[in-house]
Order: C-alpha cells, then sequence, then structure tokens
C-alpha cells in the first residue's frame, strides 16, 4: 500500500529520473520529476511537495557540488518545511558535512542500494512531518499571543502625570533592569506591564504573567519553577514553570505583596541565581528573564512591619513605576471614555455618542475603582442605552456614587464598619435589592482600602477568593 507524501526528483540525467520514479512510485503517491532546478518553485506549489531528492550537479563535468548547495538555499528560502536529501555521482564525507550544515536533511551517493534510498527517503518524510507539527505549533503559538495581545486594552493618557510615566518607561524598557509597577486596584499594572515588555528589546519573545495573590500555597513552586511527572499525587506528567515559559521574555508577578515571607525567599532566590529546579528535579535550568512586577499594597509599610522581606524590595525595583489613580490624572477622563466608548460600540455593533452634560459627570465623579471602573461603566453604558446617545445614568453606580459622600472615613475617623453602614445608608436607603447592596458595600470597601483587595476583603469578613468572586459579578 502507497504511503501519503510526495516526493520531487530534480536530476539532468533522465535515466536517473526514470530509476529513482520507478522504485519511488511503488511506495510514495505522488512522485514528480523534473530536469530543470529552474521548475522546482512551481513544482513544489503545484504538487505540495514534501521531499526533494536534488541532483549536486547540472552542468557538464560538475562536481564541486555548488549548484546543489544553491538550489537547497533557494528550496528552504521558499518554503522551510520541506525537507531536501541531496545526492551526487561523487561520494565524499566532507561534501556531505557540508549539505547537512546547509540544511539538507540528508545525503547520498550515486549509484546507491534501492533500500538505502528507500529508508534515506523514509527519514526524510518522518523528519517533514515534524517540521510540519512543530510549523502548525510555531503558528498556533503566533496566534495566541496575537489573540491575547489583542484582549488588552492600549495605555493611553494624555495627562502630565501619565506622561512622566511613559518618559520612564521609555527610558528603563531598553534596559533589563528589574521594574516594579505600584498604584491602586484598577489603575492599569498589567497594561503598564505590557507597555513595557514591547519596547523592550524582548518584544518578539514571550510576555507570562502570575496573579502571586490567586496561588495556592502548596502550588507556588510547581507554578513558578515547574514539576517533574510523580512529584506529587496530582502530578501526573511534567509541567513546564512560568520562569521557563518566560525564557528570553518577560516574566510579570501581579500582587506580589501578597506573598508570604516563606515564599519570598524560594523566589529571591530564584532570582539571585537566574536557575530554578523543578519540584520533583535535581537538575537546575538556567533562565533569563525580564522580570516586572506589580502591587497595590505600600513594600516599604511591609519591610517595617516586617511582612516583606527588605532584600527581595531591593531586588525587584531596580526602577519603581508609580500609576497614579484616575482622580488624579482627571485630564485623561475625556480620552478614555472616547477610547471605551469607540471599543465597546463596536464590540457590540452600536452607534452612540455622548452628551457634554454625561462626560462632565465622568470628569467630577471620583473613581475608587479607577481606570477598570471607568471601562465598565462605559460598557454598561453602551449595553443599557437605548437610543444613539450614551446614557450614563442608566448604571446606577455613577449616579448614586455621585452623591455627598457624607461617610469619607479618611475625614470623620469612622471605623471602616461604620463606614460602610453609612455609606450604604446614604446611597441605598429607597432601594432594598440585595445585588445592589452587595456591589456598594463592596464598592466602598474597596474606596476605604485605596484599591487593596485584600483589606476590604477582610473589613467585609470574606476570603480573598470570596471577593474576587465578587468583584468579578459586579464588573468591578
Amino acid at each position: 500500500m502507497k504511503q501519503a507524501g510526495s516526493v520531487l526528483i530534480v536530476d539532468d540525467n533522465c535515466d536517473i529520473l526514470i530509476a529513482a520514479q520507478l522504485l519511488l512510485k511503488q511506495h510514495y503517491q505522488t512522485v514528480v520529476t523534473t530536469d530543470n532546478p529552474f521548475d522546482i518553485e512551481k513544482l513544489i506549489n503545484e504538487h505540495r511537495i514534501e521531499v526533494i531528492l536534488l541532483d549536486m550537479n547540472f552542468n557538464h563535468d560538475a562536481i564541486s557540488g555548488q549548484e546543489g548547495f544553491y538550489w537547497l538555499k533557494s528550496i528552504l528560502n521558499q518554503n522551510a518545511s520541506v525537507v531536501v536529501v541531496l545526492m551526487t555521482a561523487y561520494g565524499d564525507i566532507q561534501l556531505a558535512v557540508d549539505a547537512i550544515k546547509a540544511g539538507a536533511s540528508d545525503f547520498i551517493a550515486k549509484p546507491w542500494k534501492n533500500e538505502q534510498l528507500l529508508a534515506v527517503i523514509a527519514a526524510a518524510f518522518a523528519h517533514a512531518k515534524d517540521k510540519q507539527k512543530v510549523d502548525k505549533l510555531t503558528r498556533q503559538t503566533l496566534g495566541l499571543n496575537h489573540a491575547l495581545k489583542g484582549q488588552n486594552f492600549e495605555f493611553l493618557g494624555q495627562s502630565v502625570a501619565m506622561k512622566k510615566v511613559f518618559d520612564t518607561i521609555k527610558k528603563a524598557a531598553k534596559t533589563d533592569a528589574n521594574i516594579l509597577i505600584t498604584g491602586e486596584s484598577g489603575t492599569g499594572k498589567e497594561l503598564a506591564a505590557h507597555a513595557i515588555h514591547l519596547a523592550s528589546n524582548r518584544s518578539d519573545e514571550a510576555f507570562i504573567s502570575l496573579d502571586m495573590g490567586s496561588i495556592a500555597i502548596s502550588l507556588f513552586e510547581s507554578e513558578l519553577f515547574g514539576h517533574k511527572k510523580g512529584a506529587f499525587t496530582d502530578a501526573k506528567a511534567d509541567r513546564t514553570g512560568r520562569f521557563e515559559l518566560a525564557h528570553e521574555g518577560s516574566l510579570f508577578l501581579d500582587e506580589l505583596g501578597n506573598l508570604p515571607l516563606n515564599q519570598q525567599a524560594t523566589l529571591l532566590a530564584a532570582l539571585q541565581n537566574r536557575q530554578v529546579t523543578p519540584v520533583g528535579g535535581t537538575k537546575p535550568i538556567d533562565v533569563n528573564i525580564r522580570l516586572i512586577c506589580a502591587t497595590n499594597e505600600n513594600l516599604p509599610q511591609a519591610v517595617h512591619e516586617n511582612r516583606f522581606r527588605q532584600d527581595l524590595l531591593y531586588r525587584i525595583n531596580t526602577v519603581e513605576i508609580r500609576l497614579p489613580p484616575l482622580r488624579e490624572r482627571v485630564d485623561d477622563i475625556p480620552l478614555l471614555t472616547e477610547y471605551y466608548l469607540e471599543h465597546f460600540s463596536r464590540k457590540y455593533k452600536r452607534n452612540l455618542s455622548i452628551e457634554p452634560e454625561d462626560m462632565n459627570l465622568l470628569c467630577h465623579y471620583a473613581w475608587p475603582g479607577n481606570v477598570r471602573e471607568l471601562s465598565h461603566v462605559i460598557e454598561r453604558s453602551v449595553i443599557l442605552s437605548d437610543s444613539g446617545v450614551l446614557d450614563i445614568s442608566s448604571v446606577v453606580a455613577v449616579t448614586s456614587d455621585k452623591k455627598p459622600e457624607k461617610s469619607d472615613v479618611a475625614e470623620n475617623s469612622k471605623s471602616h464598619d461604620n463606614a460602610l453602614n453609612d455609606y450604604i445608608d446614604n446611597t441605598v436607603y429607597d432601594c432594598f435589592n440585595l445585588e445592589i447592596i452587595e456591589q456598594r458595600a463592596v464598592r466602598a470597601a474597596l474606596k476605604h482600602h485605596q484599591g487593596n483587595v485584600s483589606q476590604a476583603a477582610k473589613a467585609l469578613g470574606l476570603t480573598r477568593g470570596a471577593m474576587y468572586r465578587r468583584l468579578e459579578k459586579h464588573d468591578l
């Protein structure tokens, strides 16, 4: 039974073409021949050639093999997945070595033994299948990276505060200095990390991110360093860790301030040694990464309170970039609003504009959830607006939160429990919808704790995981 596959034989000797064709067509579905190497490109496209058996000499009395090297290079430039086997009547070991170095799969001398030629061609087809798989995976990876990049919003701003941020990113990105991004929740720390990576010399390599606050203690080393099959109960196969995945690229560690002290020591060792050892493994793996970290914690204060290692802080913040909250960059609100309005109008197939009074309302709102909250407000407004004009009043959170902040904790020095109760009394006294009450309570907790999710969750009596579920549930 013939195997699936297409092979092209290129030789200026008709007897060689006939002999090779008669032999190979017994085993492969498509066998094409030509005595003119200038036909190679056309035949590759017409017959989807996978393997080429290529003579090394086409001019009379030529024995150098240079023609074969020329056409080999031409073929691989046209289609790198094609596998080429070179052949010549002048068997020469050095010529064979040079051919393989130049990209040939194998080398065979004429006259050949049929069994030898069949074995070489079979190996070439196996190599071709492997190259096709690699090409497919590469395309999938590139497509995935493109898709993931496409999910991110642009990192925008024109205010004085953001111009300072952009200037720092421009200076630091081209170096390999470790960067610490600080700022309240929702200010765009991951977008800033992406911007740093794209502006760096590693932009063509992987950008790998990990939320440190979401990792279970038992899985910390496995997530970062990988593990070997059988290393623990659920380790049913080898797993590559984030450090190794980010090799030659950038590793973004978000919510770093939530990392326990013992895990901080483990992370510090990996950063200092530039090596990781998978759980259950014995051989260290060298890693070359650009480290970008982010936190909404006050790390110097955490160091003072013995909750964060000072030596790790020194290691991660060669350059520190503070992202200002939206209330400190009010000039950017119109720009961001128009950007999100266009984005979500396109996404939901709407054609909406915004009235000046609604833009003014957005510019005077406090935005405790920062840019993330603005994005969600515009998205909900686009969905709920009935006419061709954006209806901000359809989004309860903005209009309700616009009321006087009678429960301002900083000014009145109230406890967070009283602040939450006052907030609910002042904004939802006429509403008995538990969903709305929960949403506003979560929002108030975030505002009181300046976007710190961990502290807000503690104030509400929730676990961190439960807090994240409510943030997702209410689009906060």
